[in-house]
């Protein structure tokens, strides 16, 4: 107990004087959103990296889908790393850094105004990050009761407003800058972390090729009634599981909280530096989490699903190593946790000040008077994720959870596809972009109230996400096509940046002379 405690007390010291050794970069609101566009390669992709897994994916998706899928459940995570963080930096990486900062903009909202001119779609664009954020933000705490129960005997409660206060103290005092170290530093604690539990769960099962000899044998015939289907390439249902890889990977592409790190990338180098450490970094940790959570089943005499649900599968399998990695697992979790949490609640204070309230609500609102507003806003959207997380434990609500899978549908879903487009294509109109919108908020609402009347493949918040997602990628450009031409002088303007003259060694280029 000494020393899981005293681990817990040198994380949390090291992410509290992160936080105020970075309080020089937050002086200013490019410096408190966008670390002033100067983080570095390995920062930015261990931020994009721990931003995008969290507690949720660790012990609530992985005992999931390793449950439902067996082994193959892993194609998840390689999906995860080949397009949620390989292609996504490749085609997101460089045109987002080169036009938002042309365009001037710190928010997803904000970009949305500037290359399509509509403060409408601004104001549209924030009201649903902030809608879909805040319950995804209280979902983060799913899972930690179970593993501090497990290695403490802590009251949940208490543990979720000491992880939340001690994020929201290094956020406030560090802005952006703050939470991209601290990211990094949480990021290695979750690369050695998972290699060595999924080592200890395997060499606990006798080793890979026992354990996958074991998973081979069990049957359940409400799923599938073929033999060694949970070891098998694909699992029981290869449809559902291509539902899971897309919206958890694809989806990435359009969530705010993801796509702002591009934002900040310091320089062409940082870019391809940090396509290949966050790719790596993917394939260690998303890989890891489901291929592990993929061997649930050899524990199924220990794991009551219907009492103590999906979210009980990866504790059960961890309760039995040694206390030093059940520290480390702790230690691992709350980094994931924290690292999401930070994400969030920075890109939700930003968007609601800058996006909502400046020139809105508040019509004279200098630096000074925004910087205070977002750090208010960050104790604000805290406090109300605890206070969500608390009564969802207590009164077992699972509407929140719910919620959490219908949030990732609609955020990605209505900005996927205009945010892509807007940096790719000039033909995208307005119109297109309001469709976008429109079409996945009401259909994940719809998805989430109404889930009956869905078609069965369908009533999976997960797959409505996917199709939401995809929708979008034919609906702007089709109603582009047949909609009001947005203004050339704007568009030509936004994709002027592309064109700018920049100097380059001429290891990278030969010169005009050379050339001829």
């Amino acid at each position: 107990m000494f020393l899981k405690i005293a681990l817990l007390v040198v994380f949390f010291a090291g992410m509290i004087l992160i936080g105020f050794w970075c309080r020089k970069n937050s002086t200013d609101v490019n410096g408190f959103v966008l670390g002033g566009r100067s983080v570095g390669p390995w920062v930015s992709a261990f931020a994009y990296g721990t931003s995008y897994f969290s507690a949720v994916i660790f012990v609530g998706y992985a005992g999931q889908f390793g449950w439902k899928f067996g082994i193959a459940s892993t194609w998840v995570g390689i999906g995860n790393a080949l397009l949620g963080s390989l292609a996504a930096w490749v085609v997101l990486g460089r045109r987002t850094r080169i036009m938002t900062q042309h365009l001037n903009s710190a928010t997803m909202p904000q970009f949305f105004q500037a290359r399509y001119n509509s403060q409408a779609l601004k104001i549209a664009a924030s009201i649903i990050t902030f809608i879909f954020l805040i319950p995804y933000t209280a979902s983060l705490y799913n899972g930690l009761s179970r593993l501090f129960g497990m290695a403490f005997n802590v009251d949940y409660s208490i543990c979720v407003i000491v992880m939340a206060v001690l994020t929201g103290i290094y956020v406030i005092a560090g802005g952006y800058m703050a939470t991209a170290i601290n990211d990094f530093v949480q990021g290695i604690i979750m690369l050695f972390g998972i290699v060595a539990v999924v080592l200890a769960v395997l060499n606990s099962q006798g080793g890979f090729l026992a354990a996958l000899d074991g998973l081979g044998r069990i049957s359940d015939e409400t799923v599938s009634t073929t033999p060694g289907i949970f070891a098998s390439f694909f699992g029981p249902d290869p449809l559902s599981l291509l539902g899971v890889v897309l919206l958890t990977s694809l989806g990435t592409w359009g969530l705010p909280q993801m796509v702002q790190k591009f934002y900040a990338i310091k320089s062409e180098k940082s870019i391809s530096t940090g396509t290949m450490v966050s790719t790596f970094f993917a394939v260690v940790v998303a890989g890891g989490c489901y291929f592990l959570g993929g061997f649930g089943r050899l524990f199924s005499d220990k794991i009551d699903i219907a009492s103590g649900g999906f979210d009980s599968i990866i504790p059960t399998m961890l309760s039995g190593l040694p206390d030093i990695l059940i520290a480390v697992v702790v230690i691992l979790v709350l980094s994931a946790s924290m690292s999401t949490l930070s994400s969030l609640v920075l890109t939700s204070s930003s968007t609601l000040t800058l996006d909502l309230l400046k020139g809105h609500v508040v019509k004279n609102m200098d630096e000074k008077k925004q910087l205070f507003i977002m750090r208010l806003l960050i104790v604000v959207f805290v406090a109300i994720s605890v206070v969500i997380a608390i009564i969802q434990y207590k009164s077992n609500v699972t509407f929140i959870a719910q919620l959490m899978g219908v949030s990732w549908g609609a955020l990605a879903g209505a900005f996927l596809a205009p945010f892509l487009y807007g940096l790719y294509w000039k033909g995208a109109t307005p119109a297109s972009v309001w469709v976008s919108f429109i079409f996945s908020t009401v259909v994940m609402l719809a998805n989430m109230f109404v889930r009956s009347s869905f078609p069965t493949l369908l009533q999976s918040p997960i797959n409505a996400g996917a199709f939401c997602m995809i929708a979008g990628l034919i609906l702007v450009p089709v109603v582009s096509l047949f909609t009001k031409k947005p203004d050339k002088k704007v568009v030509d303007d936004a994709f002027e940046c592309y064109n700018e003259k920049v100097l380059v060694p001429q290891k990278n280029a030969l010169g005009a002379e050379e050339q001829a």
